[in-house]
Formats: C-alpha cells, sequence, structure tokens
C-alpha cells in the first residue's frame, strides 16, 4: 500500500512540472511570434538554435542564414505574419518539444490589396545548456482554405507569457 502512494504522490509531482514545460515552450513560441510582430529582428534571431533548420521550398540554416530568409518580415511595408500554438507537446526527458499551430500572412498583391493566406506551422524546440529552449526545426505549409474559426481565434487570444 505505501508503494502505491508513494507512486501516485511521484505522479502527481511530476504533472505540474511537465505542464509547467509545456508553458514555457508555449510563452516561447508566442515571444517567437511576437518578436516578428513587433519587427525586433535581433530579438526573432535569439529564439533560433545555431544548429537550427527550417524547412519551407528549400532548407536554411543557423541563425544567420535564417534571419536573412524572414527579413522581409522586418521591412517597412512588407508583409506581416502572427502564429500561435494550438498544441505543445514536451518528451518525458523535458529536454525536446514540439508546438503546432496557425499561422496568418497579410501581404499586398502586385495591385496593392491586401491578401490574407491562413497556414500551419510546426516547431521543434531544444532545451539549451543556457536553461533557454530554441528552435531547432520549423517547417509550415500553407492551408487551401482558413482553418476553423477557433483555430483563428487563438491569434487574437489574450496570453499570460511575458514575450520571453
Amino acid at each position: 500500500m505505501r508503494f502505491s502512494v508513494t507512486v501516485l504522490a511521484l505522479m502527481a509531482l511530476a504533472v505540474p512540472a511537465h505542464a509547467e514545460l509545456d508553458d514555457e515552450v508555449r510563452c516561447r513560441e508566442i515571444g517567437f511570434s511576437k518578436s516578428v510582430e513587433s519587427g525586433n529582428l535581433e530579438m526573432f534571431a535569439s529564439f533560433i538554435d545555431a544548429d537550427a533548420r527550417f524547412i519551407s521550398g528549400s532548407v536554411t540554416r543557423g541563425p544567420g542564414a535564417i534571419s536573412a530568409a524572414w527579413a522581409v518580415f522586418f521591412e517597412p511595408g512588407g508583409p506581416s505574419i502572427k502564429w500561435r500554438p494550438k498544441y505543445v507537446e514536451v518528451l518525458e526527458d523535458g529536454t525536446l518539444a514540439l508546438s503546432r499551430g496557425p499561422y496568418r500572412l497579410v501581404a499586398r498583391d502586385e495591385d496593392g490589396n491586401e491578401t490574407e493566406h491562413w497556414g500551419t506551422f510546426n516547431s521543434v524546440w531544444r532545451l539549451n545548456a543556457d536553461g533557454q529552449w530554441r528552435v531547432v526545426f520549423d517547417a509550415g505549409g500553407a492551408l487551401p482554405q482558413p482553418p476553423p474559426p477557433e483555430d483563428q481565434a487563438l491569434l487574437d487570444q489574450p496570453d499570460s507569457c511575458d514575450s520571453s
């Protein structure tokens, strides 16, 4: 009986710790998006792991090349992008995580008309030796139609993160 109580107590302690890791990664993902939303390229680069790979039509490696590829989002009058995680999963050892959710990209077409595009992103986060979660793999893809309203609403929900 004592063994069962001890196991249950340890399990109860593990759940909040894991939930805290989920929240850490969720807030890092939100902070990553906010770095682009606020036009802070230096902050954006701070979220990227030294060995990162961003995958779209090709593979871009490392913070410098990734920041250069994303520079268009930091230019005046450039397109804007915002994303929020719907799912966050952290491995049991607490060193690797996946976040996934919707993104909205707003741009102007050749006639100057605003266009809106929706997609889904996937980010793999690694806990670095300095205690910071950084993106090690990132990929996303356009959706043929906007996501369900509840997914779209994620982009407008307030968060309790400190933008870190």
